[in-house]
């Protein structure tokens, strides 16, 4: 089994409240079925959840009552979100069912708690893929908190064991600066802790989830002596299905 994260950089435009990315989507998920492989995926919430989310701070949990619509509206758009992502699923042939991270789990100071899986084991016993996702969710300490699709990989993770882990994303790895505003950005094909020790997080491309250095500690800690975690590049055609079916391509792995 691989475990795929489908970002929200690929999967949405940012940019822009609630523009999704059809077509980058479709053929990712027809990359996902032509490699045969048995996968789960979860995804990002992109412009679906970012934007509300960061006006309002939702990542801080609840401190005051302005905040109530805005998770409201949230749970609603990455629903929207996770509707469109499960129906290119199955039009490519993958059975895919939505399992909402905020209305089957809940977090305790931040820290995601999956302490049922019958679920989850369940639809992949049958053959159908649960898909989860960025998500608020409940935190027994602050409220409510912002959970990201990076967290949902980690508990996967833990779940199912996954031969390799993928996650995918708008740039090609890890840089040692944001690529999307300096030229000179050069990109890192293999990292360790202290290789990212070295690269201050401001010089990566962030966002309200930590961005991509906190993807990459989320990887780390992902990793085993068997398993390495992989950063690719989502917007290159082929590329996915290339790197699921054992060809080399341009990517950044983190190592344990």
């Amino acid at each position: 089994m691989i475990l795929i994260k489908l970002g929200g950089s690929v999967i949405t435009d940012k940019s822009a409240y609630k523009r999704f990315n059809k077509d980058i989507v479709s053929r990712l998920c027809r990359e996902i079925k032509g490699s045969k492989k048995e996968v789960i995926i979860v995804h990002g919430a992109g412009s679906f959840g970012h934007v509300l989310a960061k006006e309002f701070e939702l990542q801080k949990g609840h401190m005051n009552n302005g905040q109530i619509d805005a998770v409201a509206k949230v749970s609603r758009d990455v629903r929207e979100l996770n509707g469109m992502i499960v129906s290119e699923l199955i039009s490519a042939g993958i059975p895919s069912v939505s399992v909402p991270t905020g209305s089957c789990f809940v977090m305790d100071d931040n820290e995601l708690l999956i302490n049922d899986d019958e679920v989850l084991r369940g639809y992949v016993r049958l053959g159908i893929m649960p898909v989860m996702f960025g998500d608020v969710v409940l935190d027994r300490k602050k409220g409510f908190g912002i959970c990201s699709g990076d967290a949902v990989m980690r508990s996967l993770a833990i779940l199912f064991e996954p031969e390799a882990v993928v996650f995918v994303s708008d740039i090609d790895g890890l840089y040692d600066r944001d690529p999307k505003v300096s030229k000179d950005a050069k990109l890192i094909t293999d990292v360790d802790r202290d290789a990212l020790d070295r690269i201050p997080p401001e010089m990566t491309v962030a966002d309200v989830t930590g961005g991509v250095h906190a993807k990459m500690r989320t990887m780390l800690d992902m990793c085993s002596d068997g398993r390495d975690c992989i950063l690719v590049n989502g917007t290159v055609d082929g590329r996915l299905e290339e790197l699921l079916t054992g060809k080399k391509v341009i990517c950044t792995r983190a190592r344990k």
